[in-house]
């Protein structure tokens, strides 16, 4: 008992000699996670901050800072007619784009989630625009597709259709902007074919033993157990809409007339076009507060209508 007792000690404070203390331990973390911090303070922490700044200030792209302007940037945000369109275009573009891939991506995964042959293959099929995401090559495919002389127009032609210039038409042009990220639905069908996937059985057919319909069991029974997956596609849809610029820069260049000229258009143009740095930071600012006061919105509405397992219901 001596022995092993004096064993036990000995490996006890052989681990202690040969370990790290707390204080050690601490040092060790933060001395890993260095090389992150300094990339995100140099990155992410000093634009934050150093635009906030520019955007009270004239700053020019090559002159730099020449006064301090105060408000006036933010008054020119909400006053000048280029910067009012921009913002009510960006409204429309946010509340069609939303709501459309929402709906669409949630049709989609609950038709997916029947055992259907080959629902495999629908699957990939469907999720392969979204790995595309963005990027320019999809939005150079997407104008090729749509000019006056593109595929839709050729495939009118050939069925007796008069041709459209969906580009150059201030309805149309907005339209095909919103399909284009419309389309890319694949991640938010994949979130919600995954909550649907975990929706038990049992519920279903105990509904339907007490007689509820197939809409009623959808209204009563899968929407509310799969409403955190759909609270949060809904935050992350709205920061990735007022965030949109791949598409209607490629496509429209935020034409005809101004039709598609979205926030993220105008902070670009100011910055790197007019090079007025100060005012292009003001309206990212405007964008910024704008993203978080429908996030707050969201969050705080989350108790009314977000149904969550583990609290009872109560949000």
């Amino acid at each position: 008992m001596t022995k092993t007792g004096g064993s036990s000690t000995t490996r006890g404070d052989l681990r202690k000699r040969r370990g790290l203390s707390k204080l050690e331990q601490g040092y060790m973390g933060f001395f890993l996670i260095l090389p992150w911090l300094i990339g995100f303070c140099i990155f992410k922490l000093y634009p934050f901050v150093s635009s906030l700044y520019y955007s009270f200030t004239d700053y020019d792209l090559f002159k730099g800072v020449q006064n301090i302007v105060g408000f006036q940037n933010y008054i020119d945000a909400f006053t000048k007619t280029k910067n009012v369109k921009a913002l009510q275009v960006t409204f429309i573009y946010a509340f069609m784009t939303v709501p459309l891939k929402l709906i669409f991506a949630l049709f989609i995964a609950y038709i997916l989630n029947f055992k259907i042959k080959g629902v495999g293959l629908f699957r990939t099929a469907y999720y392969v625009p979204s790995i595309l995401g963005g990027s320019v090559a999809i939005a150079v495919l997407w104008k090729a597709l749509f000019k006056s002389d593109g595929v839709v127009n050729t495939i009118l032609a050939m069925l007796g259709f008069s041709s459209i210039n969906f580009l150059a038409e201030k309805n149309w042009a907005l339209f095909i902007i919103c399909l284009l990220r419309v389309w890319q639905f694949g991640s938010t069908m994949v979130l919600f074919l995954a909550a649907l996937k975990g929706v038990s059985e049992d519920l279903y057919e105990a509904a339907s033993i007490d007689g509820a319909s197939k809409a009623r069991q959808f209204i009563s029974i899968t929407i509310p157990l799969i409403s955190p997956i759909i609270f949060y596609n809904l935050v992350t849809l709205l920061v990735q809409a007022f965030q949109e610029f791949n598409g209607p820069y490629i496509i429209t260049n935020g034409g005809p007339r101004n039709a598609t000229t979205l926030i993220s258009l105008i902070v670009y143009n100011t910055a790197f076009k007019d090079y007025k740095v100060g005012m292009s930071s003001a309206m990212a600012w405007v964008m910024f507060v704008i993203v978080m006061f429908f996030t707050i919105i969201a969050f705080t509405s989350q108790k009314k209508w977000v149904y969550y397992s583990d609290d009872d219901g109560r949000g």
